[in-house]
């Protein structure tokens, strides 16, 4: 009866579009036309309603509303009065809620038809997938599939309470009595998860909806699905006989819980992956689940999406496989389901649409290579290897290539297949390798055995793959660096080949980590190119730049036990919708990390074939994109995974980590080599006499900020700021811009353009880029026209001062606007500009690997912080840690500083080359005295006589807490490296380069060693004199303190007789 009234009102409130051509109404004419459409509803109705309610299936009226149910008659009505075999409508309908729906119906019920309705369903600007529900009329003439979208779920709004729940409490008391306990399908009771308090919990996180219409049985499978992967990233699937509601032997409910995804995305692709395989889907279901963090939380943190699909055969006659009889095809493609939202489009399409034969696992291993390859292809070949698209069409361009490509893949899969029947032995595999490499070698295409050659040394090369991980997040590789090797990387000292390379391929996104130690830090950075051909040119260049920036960061980590690492993410913007970007870019960090911990953690490598056997530790950082969010779920889940020191995988956590802006840590390094450099090449002493500096990177920048405190709090008004330029504008007075005004946009996290220009002198100015002609042009150019006596890049683009403008930094008389650079910021200047700028006008240069090496040096106090004391430890003595920090990094960047201008005083050369000799002959005694530690354990005598080392680096107050544990709980590598890297450092800031330069590398570790012991006795000796009081043996005690100034300076060395 309901039903029939909306229906009727729904008949009322239609409009019809008169014809263009219509003769002149009259109210009678008006009142006919009405009457007779109004019949013509009627006639209509009186044949489809009662068709309607008989053959439509129970559960659509269980699970759609009256009112949507009279909008379905009405549609299905046009329809059937069309009389046409194949016939289909879309309709767009939104609730009183805001809740949109798309309501597909279609004549006929054949297969492929929801998967092609998935294929082109595009959510309303702002809302996403919240609910899908298919139905087919029961004599098959009809299918009506209702898509429902909605904004972002709230904690609070919707949820469902124990009244829509009742049936589901009701079947947990059934459950608990035993009532089900002869149904097979039935879930067993658990008392954790079904209780009345757990499920009222639970109920709360569900829409009303989902609540009230679900089967009891089937919601308590999906609620133990839920909680496997609650509060992660992972998938569940549970396949299962479609049971009493199907007549078809063949189908099966295919039940999906997938954490933190897009339902659409989720949709899609298993819809993407069923339909492949086979398999057509006859009803889908889908519903989200909040993810809330903590018991008393409001938060919500993520979601679960319930997908819920009725799949069956489409041609079992003809040798389609069936999931209820083939326990082998089921759990394939249940393998596949959880892998689905992390894999590539690239791999799917690959896969699945343009070679179907191939099947997932090759054509992913395929994408991965063509992926990891493409920097080193387009090297070799610019035009034809352009994008990583252009690599694989390379491989398609000929039936035989992708023959070949797909032989590849296998010999990778059955390399490293841990369950294979019948490893793979050595000179089978160089068989089969060989036999490959003959293949490839017959085609006459350049571009071909190029690429198909690199792909199987690619095979070689690769030490350790997650890929038979069943619940990986993305593909991982450990690889040999020779494979990403080119040019000049590991024929020339200042390219060295690295320690070791991961590459991680996944969904919209490729990585690499590359490392120069064993032990190695560095950031890790997401890049987000704008455009495609922006993304190919960054896909082309990744590793370049993951190489650079790593090997800067070697130069940079002379003074800590960690070498130089840096991880890349790109990812590939240009194929995300904007909305869903943010989302994608933290998907990203998730599947890397842990990816990487596959190929790290012992649960993992144990049960991966593995040609490196070796234990490997890693160490991030922070870098460009990552946010406090990624911090910390990498640390989460790094202890999940059974990380050994997930406290120390990231550095600037929260609350036990030191935040870089918060304490300055960059700049106060960034502050001693200035001061330094202003005395030793200027002749200025900053603490009596006035200086004037020009700054890139704004007031609110960590770098640039904490300058203008530091030197303001050292120098006072000596300091005169004479220039700011930042990503808003720019600020110049010759008479020094307003201190007390920008330590006021300092504090307050101000750009420059917030400078109060009544503070400006009479010759000052401030110009905003986007309100001011000028602005772009003299914030563009601040660089080099303003006059200082130094120039500080603490903030600004990368290679901002190059080959082509470095002339810009002179005046019209060819001397430099400054004649003293200290790099604050990375890569500011390139080599070549620090060239010219030193041979044409004399410019002191100080490099950045030394002049901001005081970040680093902080977030390796962190990490050993963080393996050392607990974080209650920390936080109880975090005011002290943090001055302890701060005093050893001023004293480390003295030590170098010192030493750089000594070096440059006292011989020829620029001092950027100074900087990068300081680091190799650093590195060049830690690589040595590392290795000579490789197989010495602590029990040995060598390492119990180098073990004060490990306390060097460390802050007192940290020694004082956890110095007992150095030996327990530092990993016994860390302690090696530790070791290596505090004698080098000690050795070279003491000696200068020349020493370490003229040694052999073989004897390198043992005169390390035998120089360590002679300062101890020296040591030794000066404490001695130290205590024999005044005139011993007749001595002054002016000449003593000489002597023993002697002692200090030389004595070590001179008793070594090497020199």
């Amino acid at each position: 009866m309901y039903l029939r009234k909306a229906f009727q009102g729904a008949v009322k409130r239609q409009v019809f579009v008169r014809p263009a051509m219509r003769p002149l109404s009259t109210e009678a004419t008006t009142n006919a036309m009405i009457n007779e459409v109004a019949e013509q509803q009627k006639e209509r109705a009186a044949r489809v309603v009662p068709w309607f309610l008989k053959t439509m299936p129970p559960a659509y009226f269980q699970q759609t509303s009256v009112e949507m149910q009279a909008q379905h008659v009405q549609a299905i009505a046009t329809i059937k009065e069309l009389s046409s075999e194949d016939t289909s409508l879309r309709m767009a309908t939104r609730d009183a809620d805001g809740t949109s729906h798309i309501t597909c119906i279609n004549s006929g019920t054949a297969s492929g038809l929801l998967h092609s309705q998935i294929k082109t369903l595009e959510a309303p600007e702002g809302m996403g997938l919240s609910n899908v529900n298919v139905f087919s009329s029961l004599d098959s003439s009809m299918a009506l599939n209702v898509f429902s979208f909605a904004h972002a779920p709230s904690a609070s709004a919707g949820r469902a309470t124990a009244e829509d729940a009742k049936r589901i409490f009701e079947y947990a008391t059934e459950l608990r009595a035993g009532k089900h306990a002869d149904n097979i399908r039935a879930p067993k009771y658990s008392e954790d998860l079904f209780n009345d308090a757990a499920l009222t919990k639970y109920i709360s996180h569900i829409s009303p909806h989902y609540a009230r219409k679900s089967n009891p049985r089937r919601f308590f499978i999906q609620r133990e699905l839920y909680e496997k992967v609650r509060g992660s990233d992972g998938t569940e699937v549970h396949i299962e006989p479609g049971g009493e509601r199907s007549s078809n032997p063949s189908a099966s409910w295919v039940t999906i819980a997938a954490a933190n995804v897009l339902p659409d995305v989720l949709l899609r692709l298993c819809s993407d992956l069923i339909t492949h395989r086979g398999l057509d889907i006859g009803r889908a279901h889908l519903d989200s689940v909040l993810d809330i963090s903590k018991d008393d939380s409001k938060t919500v943190v993520g979601n679960v999406t319930m997908l819920r699909l009725l799949v069956s055969t489409i041609d079992e006659q003809g040798g389609g496989r069936n999931l209820n009889t083939d326990s082998v095809f089921a759990a394939t493609l249940s393998r596949d389901l959880k892998r689905a939202k992390w894999l590539d489009h690239e791999t799917t399409d690959l896969g699945l649409d343009r070679h179907p034969s191939m099947g997932l696992d090759k054509a992913e291993v395929i994408t991965a290579l063509c992926s990891m390859l493409h920097g080193p292809l387009n090297k070799a070949d610019p035009q034809t290897f352009s994008s990583v698209a252009t690599v694989i069409n390379v491989l398609e361009s000929h039936h035989r290539y992708m023959n070949v490509a797909e032989r590849i893949a296998e010999l990778f899969l059955q390399r490293f297949d841990p369950n294979e029947a019948n490893p793979l032995s050595a000179a089978e595999f160089e068989a089969r390798y060989n036999n490959i490499q003959k293949d490839i070698s017959s085609f006459a295409s350049d571009a071909a055995v190029t690429l198909l050659g690199r792909m199987l040394f690619a095979v070689k090369c690769t030490l350790r793959t997650n890929f038979f991980n069943e619940d990986r997040y993305a593909l991982s590789l450990r690889v040999q660096p020779e494979i990403m090797a080119t040019g000049d990387i590991g024929k020339l000292p200042t390219k060295p080949m690295p320690f070791g390379v991961f590459f991680v391929h996944g969904r919209h996104f490729n990585a690499f980590h590359n490392r120069f130690r064993d032990i190695a830090r560095g950031g890790l950075r997401l890049v987000t190119p704008p455009t495609t051909d922006q993304h190919a040119l960054e896909s082309s260049r990744q590793y370049d730049e993951v190489y650079g920036l790593s090997f800067a960061q070697q130069m940079k980590n002379k003074d800590i036990p960690e070498g130089g690492a840096k991880g890349v993410i790109l990812v590939n913007t240009p194929l995300i919708e904007p909305s869903a970007r943010p989302f994608a870019m933290r998907k990203a960090v998730k599947a890397f990390t842990d990816s990487m911990l596959d190929l790290i953690v012992d649960d993992s490598v144990s049960k991966l074939v593995d040609f490196y056997n070796k234990d490997e530790l890693i160490y991030f950082g922070p870098d460009e994109q990552i946010i406090p969010d990624d911090i910390e779920w990498m640390v989460q889940r790094a202890a999940v995974r059974g990380y050994p020191l997930p406290a120390a995988v990231m550095s600037s956590k929260g609350e036990n980590g030191f935040n870089h802006k918060e304490y300055g840590v960059t700049s106060e390094g960034v502050v001693v080599y200035l001061d330094v450099a202003l005395r030793r090449s200027l002749g200025i002493n900053p603490n009596t006499d006035p200086f004037t500096v020009k700054i890139t990177g704004g007031p609110d920048g960590d770098v640039a900020g904490n300058l203008i405190l530091i030197m303001h709090r050292e120098y006072g008004d000596n300091c005169k700021v004479v220039g700011i330029a930042d990503g808003f504008g720019v600020a110049e007075d010759p008479n020094g811009l307003n201190m007390t005004e920008l330590l006021r946009l300092v504090k307050e996290g101000l750009p420059i353009t917030s400078f109060d220009k009544s503070k400006l002198t009479a010759q000052g100015v401030m110009l905003d880029t986007d309100v001011d002609k000028e602005g772009m042009e003299r914030r563009n150019t601040m660089w080099s026209r303003v006059k200082a006596d130094a120039f500080v890049p603490a903030g600004g683009r990368p290679n901002t001062v190059n080959g082509d403008n470095w002339r810009n930094f002179l005046d019209a008389d060819g001397a430099p606007t400054s004649k003293l650079i200290v790099e604050g910021a990375n890569i500011f200047i390139t080599p070549e500009a620090r060239t010219g700028l030193f041979e044409e006008a004399g410019v002191a240069i100080v490099k950045d690997s030394s002049a901001n090496k005081c970040g680093v040096m902080t977030s390796s106090a962190e990490v050993q912080a963080s393996m050392l004391i607990s974080k209650e430890e920390f936080m109880a003595n975090k005011p002290e840690i943090v001055d302890d920090v701060l005093h050893h990094l001023r004293r480390i960047a003295r030590l170098e500083g010192e030493l750089l201008f000594r070096e440059y005083n006292n011989y020829p050369g620029a001092l950027p080359h100074f900087s990068e000799r300081i680091s190799i002959a650093i590195a060049k005694v830690t690589d040595a005295v590392t290795d000579a530690l490789a197989d010495v354990e602590p029990s040995d005598p060598l390492f119990q006589e180098l073990t004060p080392l490990l306390r060097e680096g460390l802050p007192n107050k940290l020694l004082d807490i956890g110095g007992d544990r150095l030996s327990t709980n530092l990993p016994v590598q860390y302690q090696r490296n530790a070791i290596a890297s505090a004698l080098a450092s000690k050795l070279v800031y003491k000696e200068g380069i020349h020493l370490v330069e003229t040694q052999p590398d073989d004897v390198v570790a043992s005169r390390a060693f035998s120089y360590y012991r002679k300062e101890m006795k020296i040591n030794q000796l000066l404490a001695e004199l130290e205590a024999s009081g005044k005139g011993g043996a007749g001595i002054s005690d002016e000449s003593k303190k000489e002597i023993m100034d002697i002692l200090h300076k030389g004595g070590a060395r001179a008793s070594l007789n090497v020199f």
